[in-house]
């Protein structure tokens, strides 16, 4: 106590403050002898890779950091970006960061450190041999020099840093800067240096020819002159020349880049109204409230034949700007040659038929029965081509004659054999002076307003440059009113030995995919020779291509009801129009039920079939779709049910109340058509509601009004919720407050937050990881699709959309 005391706390406070001073100074001498180390280990280095490796091999250490990464900043087509380049704790050389990109992005554009003493569970690992631990605290420091951001340096550490680490780590950025931009300046030097003694070596190989050649030619050193001189002439002409070609191609170059992305907006812009216009229409026709006139639905299908071929002719546009661009590919498969040849019969018979023109299909016997082709691409130069000479036709006939040539004279591939498919008509013909010009864009065989027949002369264009893509070509000839050829000539590439047929589906089919020889003949469900039908009761025929199909279970369920009240009732079965023919004639039969979405439009071929037969014209025809139908289809339904008893039945539970009214009735004239039903009597809901679908939660975000309105519509007939948000931003905020959301419809051309990124940041979301996403967009060049799947999308689907397609893919994600 007292003066002792006094001494004692004095000498404490001195040794306290001798402490913190000596460990001040220990600090400092530790952060500059390090800084000069490493400063001195950077000298002499010219290679920036080695820098880096050797700055975190040495820094990670010192300040107690597990992993590390050295990023340097370059210049890309994009904008500045950061790429790895060193690395401590791992190999992730060549990682790329943009400026403002993820934190070593915002260090860069922010230009000051950035601290995290805290990282989240799961943010990063460091691992060793003997186990792995998540880093408690991140430093990121931009390295700048001169005012200019030369790149990033990210470290993370098991432990806190301390302040002389971080005082240390911001001296040192500054020293590292220093060393890059002497580097980079050197390297530019270097380079320079290179190039000029380069330059200089080939100076002085040029001058020792020269003057060798002077020492040669000395007494005509006049005339050489006079040559060198029209030389250069000559040179900057060629010069000139040159220049005004690469302008020109870079010209051409930009108006191909503005071409693509304009039709590309254009086709945004045309399909989103024309996707409502569609979807609306298709919903009017099918009528499922009953509350329209044969005639409005008749409007309504009009409505949606002529947004149908308005698709056509952007589909056609859009064919042509990838030809041009040379972004359409060709996909060779086996293909069948019957397979084409009914697409070719069943699609131009109901046309010609229409029209009375004959309509003939011949193939030679040496022509191969099976071909390496892409089927679709096939298919479109031969339906133009045919399409064409319908069009062009009053009267006469319509011909496909298919031959083998061996010798064809095609571009490059003579000596080739080739396959020719020859479209002859008897139309109004071409003149011999417009035969070169009819295959030019835009360019028609009568091109003056006042023309008699329709069209764009797109069609034409895109089959001689897809025969190109062949290895083909497609010649014509013509004679004014005597009719037109048009001959398509393509090698023969025939499949490798045990290829496997691809089995397709038609436009118009049912999506079985059997092909045409697999269809079995008709046979009834109930054998003939059953004791219970003693020849007095009733048939029924079943029209579809599924043996035991839904049609048939259909009628047999109604025919088990009707039995005990009205006495047997057979039921048989036919695939195919012949054998449904064959069936008719054999027995008497009461009823059909006929399925109109049979593959290869066989079911327009059977009406014809009836049509054709008199004793068959009144018997009733019960007819069930459930797809959209062609234009032929469309016509010759039309044309049938003016004249005979052909009702349509979309309505599964309609079409078994019609099947029990036709067999209940003494004789088929007796049951009344089909009638709308009155206002009082109209249903107030559709139909049964898609289990898979009904009370399910979708999210559409979509920033055209009129689309949400057509897919809300068709969304709430089978029995969904919807929700909508305008854009991606508003639809992530709806998707956070309704969390059982079980699918989004998401568009990818939006403002503020576009599909893409929408798509991106839902993925990001835990919760929402497996959450269905399907791009509906009007987005149809090429990449899009695979642009979109790497966003996160699950499926996608382009506009304007098809309701049967789009409906099929969500039950298919629904139940998953």
């Amino acid at each position: 106590s007292g003066e002792v005391a006094e001494l004692k706390d004095n000498i404490n406070s001195m040794v306290k403050s001798l402490r913190e001073t000596t460990l001040a100074n220990q600090e400092q001498d530790w952060l500059k002898s390090n800084l000069a180390r490493i400063s001195g280990l950077m000298q002499g280095h010219r290679d920036l890779t080695v820098v880096a490796e050797l700055v975190m091999n040495e820094l990670a250490p010192l300040v107690g950091a597990q992993y590390g990464t050295f990023l340097l900043a370059e210049e890309s087509a994009s904008g500045p970006e950061l790429r790895v380049v060193g690395g401590y704790g791992h190999k992730e050389i060549g990682r790329r960061h943009a400026f403002g990109d993820s934190l070593v992005g915002q260090a860069a554009v922010g230009r000051r450190p950035i601290l995290v003493e805290e990282t989240p569970a799961g943010y990063v690992t460091v691992s060793s041999s003997l186990g792995a631990a998540a880093p408690v605290a991140l430093i990121v420091l931009p390295i700048i020099s001169e005012d200019q951001v030369l790149g990033v340096i990210e470290m993370a550490s098991l432990s806190r840093f301390t302040t002389v680490h971080r005082a240390f780590l911001e001296q040192l950025v500054e020293t590292i800067g220093v060393n890059v931009n002497t580097i980079v300046a050197n390297a530019r030097t270097d380079a320079l240096l290179a190039e000029s003694q380069r330059l200089a070596t080939e100076l002085q190989m040029g001058q020792e020819e020269l003057q060798r050649s002077n020492a040669e030619l000395e007494e005509k050193a006049e005339l050489l002159a006079r040559q060198n001189h029209d030389i250069e002439t000559k040179n900057r002409e060629i010069e000139q020349a040159r220049q005004e070609l690469e302008d020109r191609a870079q010209q051409l170059a930009l108006a191909s880049k503005y071409k693509s992305e304009f039709l590309a907006n254009m086709s945004h812009e045309l399909r989103t109204p024309l996707n409502s216009l569609l979807i609306l229409a298709q919903l009017l026709a099918q009528n499922p409230a009953r509350n329209l006139t044969a005639k409005q639905v008749e409007y309504a299908n009009v409505i949606h034949s002529a947004g149908t071929d308005l698709l056509q002719l952007i589909n056609d546009i859009l064919d042509l700007s990838k030809i041009e661009a040379g972004k359409m590919n060709l996909s060779l498969e086996p293909l069948p040659l019957r397979q084409l040849l009914d697409y070719v019969e069943a699609t131009f018979r109901p046309l010609t038929t229409e029209k009375g023109l004959r309509f003939d299909v011949a193939v030679d016997p040496e022509v191969p029965t099976q071909l390496l082709m892409d089927e679709q691409r096939l298919r479109q130069v031969l339906r133009n081509l045919l399409s064409n000479a319908v069009k062009f036709t009053e009267r006469g006939r319509v011909g496909l004659h298919v031959e083998r040539i061996e010798k064809a004279g095609l571009p490059g591939a003579q000596g080739q054999p080739a396959i020719a498919f020859h479209v002859v008509d008897t139309g109004i013909g071409i003149a011999e002076e417009n035969l070169s010009q009819i295959f030019d864009a835009f360019q028609q065989a009568d091109g003056t307003t006042n023309r008699k027949y329709g069209g764009t002369g797109l069609g034409l264009s895109i089959s001689r440059e897809i025969a190109t893509l062949f290895g083909g070509e497609i010649r014509a000839v013509s004679a004014v009113g005597k009719g037109s050829t048009f001959s398509l000539y393509l090698p023969i590439i025939e499949p490798a030995p045990g290829s496997v047929t691809r089995t397709t589906t038609d436009e118009t089919g049912d999506g079985a995919g059997e092909p045409p020889s697999a269809a079995p003949t008709a046979a009834p469900a109930v054998p003939e020779t059953d004791q219970s039908f003693d020849g007095h009761g009733r048939r029924l025929l079943v029209v579809e291509s599924r043996p035991n199909g839904l049609l048939s279970q259909l009628a047999e369920s109604v025919v088990a009801d009707l039995t005990e009240t009205h006495g047997p009732v057979l039921v048989a079965t036919a695939n195919d129009p012949a054998s449904a023919l064959e069936a008719l004639g054999r027995d008497d039969y009461h009823c059909i039920v006929l399925d109109l979405g049979m593959r290869q439009d066989a079911a327009a071929e059977f009406l014809r079939m009836l049509d054709e037969s008199p004793d068959l014209r009144e018997l009733p025809v019960l007819a069930h779709h459930t797809r959209t139908l062609t234009r032929p289809q469309e016509n010759l339904l039309q044309g049938r049910s003016d004249t005979q008893p052909l009702e349509r039945l979309p309505s599964l539970d309609e079409l078994r109340e019609r099947i029990t009214l036709h067999l209940s009735a003494q004789q088929p004239g007796d049951v009344l058509p089909l009638v709308q039903p009155s206002p009082d009597e109209r249903p107030q809901t559709p139909d049964e509601p898609d289990t898979v679908l009904a009370d399910r939660k979708v999210l559409v975000i979509d920033d055209d009004v009129r689309n949400v309105f057509a897919l809300t519509n068709i969304l709430e007939l089978h029995g969904m919720r919807v929700l909508y948000a305008e854009n991606g931003r508003k639809g992530i905020e709806t998707l956070t407050h309704h969390e059982d959301v079980d699918l989004v419809l998401m568009d990818i051309m939006m403002p503020e937050m576009d599909g893409y990124a929408a798509t991106a940041a839902i993925r990001k979301m835990p919760r929402f990881a497996n959450l269905p996403i399907i791009a509906v967009t009007a987005k149809a060049m090429r990449g899009d699709r695979e642009k979109a799947l790497a966003a996160g999308a699950s499926d996608y689907v382009t506009k304007p959309v098809n309701a049967e397609e789009l409906l099929t893919r969500m039950q298919r994600w629904l139940d998953l």
